[in-house]
């Protein structure tokens, strides 16, 4: 598990109706406890009308369990949850640009990219494309390994996409608990 400072990097999986605004309610509950965003990435889930944001950042697991329940407290938001890396299957995904003549140039860099299993999609006379998605350290050591060689021009990485290991989605827990709830009440 990634440390910083004595902190664990945690991966937030937050579900919530699609409304506008929500993602800097969000945010700030990060800000006011001083806990820097690391990775944010936001898109539709497979529930219609609900939206999953996965954020990662270092902190404490107390300080965790305080974000988690002040986040449940938007009004908007459906569920949240905080992992640690060994509950989830996490992937993100990058994007270098380097140097076509320093490529061909250098046969060290298309080793590196079989090495790291990346794929290269775009090759003309000035840059080549590679892509890889993988692992945080994977994708960070393909980088180092070209940087270190000088081929790099541009490097852009997602954010990471999470799933539990879980057989059950939470999402899919709470909202049955809340229709349970809606037809015990009618």
């Amino acid at each position: 598990m990634e440390q910083y400072n004595g902190t664990k990097l945690y991966t937030f999986l937050i579900y919530s109706e699609n409304i506008a605004g929500l993602l800097s309610q969000i945010s700030a509950v990060f800000t006011r406890r001083q806990v820097n965003i690391e990775s944010l990435n936001v898109c539709a889930s497979s529930t219609p009308g609900v939206h999953k944001y996965t954020i990662t950042s270092f902190c404490d697991e107390e300080m965790a369990k305080m974000i988690v329940k002040q986040i449940e407290k938007k009004i908007d938001v459906l569920k949240a949850n905080f992992f640690t890396d060994d509950e989830i299957f996490i992937n993100e995904t990058c994007l270098l640009k380097i140097s076509t003549p320093v490529m061909l140039s250098n046969t060290q860099i298309c080793s590196i990219v079989r090495l790291y299993s990346a794929r290269i999609v775009e090759v003309n006379p000035t840059y080549a494309t590679i892509e890889k998605t993988g692992m945080t350290s994977d994708i960070l050591g393909l980088f180092n390994a070209l940087n270190a060689l000088g081929c790099v021009l541009q490097f852009v990485r997602s954010g990471r996409i999470a799933i539990t290991k879980s057989c059950v989605e939470h999402l899919d827990e709470y909202l049955a608990e809340r229709e349970k709830r809606h037809q015990e009440e009618a």
